[in-house]
């Protein structure tokens, strides 16, 4: 009698390849990998079945270090690619691997529309606020008044909000961590693995050699209990050593929120405005939060599911074959006149 037995288990290690890892010493892209395989391990993902798809850029190497398959394809259009392969193979786990500048800059255009199509994928954006591959030009999300190669002077450019794009271009799941964030983020990943359609998440990624220490003042473990706010659906937005500051709505009409601290000028808890990650507007509101203001929230600041582009394509694709009004290539490239070219 042939007794089947269970698979073993697979562990981060089955999902790191035999290439060398060739990032700067100390790069955050580092620490984002271990915390993809770890959870990759997890989740119970199988290689076979799962695909990781970059552009170009520090964080496109990503595909390399993987045990999975991969495409590391061309500057920008990771999601167009991406697109592409789910729709040819929607059994497969898709995640797309992109940095700041690959996903909002040259490939700003394929990024909105892989969001507001809700293709079936995990799209995680590394953002270091500059573009390292290159030798550290200012990229979109670079803040107003850097100083690099192309803006010796400092930027004059406003930056982009990587949440708040993925919000107005329609995502349907919007998250946010951080690479030290080691803890938070396999429990974000799983929540995005789990969503059906596009998970956006945005890693806050320290560039070592380029922009050293962008993050600092969130990350610092001295400070970021005050410069973090977790956010947790239906809990309240609080934060702090003491975990006693909150938000709320201002009592103005601006619809703006303020920081308010447990226990000053009869504040309780009741005040604390709740974390309703099916909100739009208050997703927009809270991915826009920006130190030294407000603290930076961090988690799962969206989630609306709705029906994914591939389920739909998919579904009229067998609809029109059950109608009969789907002939095979062949025919329909003979069908009708045709031309002789010399």
């Amino acid at each position: 009698m042939n007794v089947q037995t269970p698979p073993e288990k697979l562990t981060a290690k089955d999902f790191a390849s035999d290439q060398e890892v060739r990032w700067c010493p100390g790069c955050g892209d580092y620490a984002i990998l271990k915390g993809v395989q770890r959870t990759l391990a997890d989740i119970g993902a199988t290689p076979e079945n799962t695909v990781f798809i970059s552009g170009i850029g520090c964080a496109s190497r990503f595909p390399y270090y993987m045990e999975t398959y991969g495409f590391h394809t061309i500057h920008g259009r990771a999601p167009a690619i991406a697109t592409g392969v789910k729709l040819a193979n929607p059994d497969l786990d898709i995640w797309v691997v992109s940095g700041d500048g690959d996903a909002l800059s040259i490939g700003g255009n394929h990024t909105l529309h892989m969001l507001r199509r809700n293709v079936d994928l995990q799209f995680l954006l590394f953002n270091n606020e500059v573009y390292g591959l290159t030798k550290g030009q200012y990229s979109p999300t670079s803040r107003t008044g850097m100083r690099s190669p192309t803006t010796p002077t400092g930027s004059t450019d406003s930056p982009v909000n990587p949440c708040q794009f993925a919000l107005g271009s329609g995502a349907r799941f919007v998250a946010r961590s951080a690479d030290v964030n080691q803890k938070q983020m396999p429990g974000i990943l799983t929540r995005a693995k789990d969503h059906k359609g596009t998970s956006f998440v945005e890693i806050l990624q320290n560039c070592i050699v380029y922009n050293d220490g962008v993050w600092d003042s969130l990350t610092d473990k001295a400070l970021k209990a005050d410069s973090q706010i977790h956010v947790e659906h239906g809990q309240p937005l609080l934060y702090g050593k003491e975990n006693d500051k909150g938000l709320r709505l201002k009592n103005d009409g601006s619809f703006d929120l303020e920081i308010v601290t447990l226990g000053e000028n009869g504040v309780t808890e009741a005040d604390i405005l709740v974390h309703n990650e099916t909100n739009r507007t208050l997703a927009m509101l809270l991915a826009g939060l920006r130190a030294p203001s407000f603290p930076t929230a961090m988690g799962v600041l969206y989630c609306n599911p709705a029906p994914a582009h591939d389920e739909h394509i998919l579904g009229l694709v067998a609809e029109a074959q059950s109608d009969g009004k789907v002939a095979s290539l062949n025919d329909t490239l003979r069908k009708g006149h045709s031309w002789t070219v010399d």
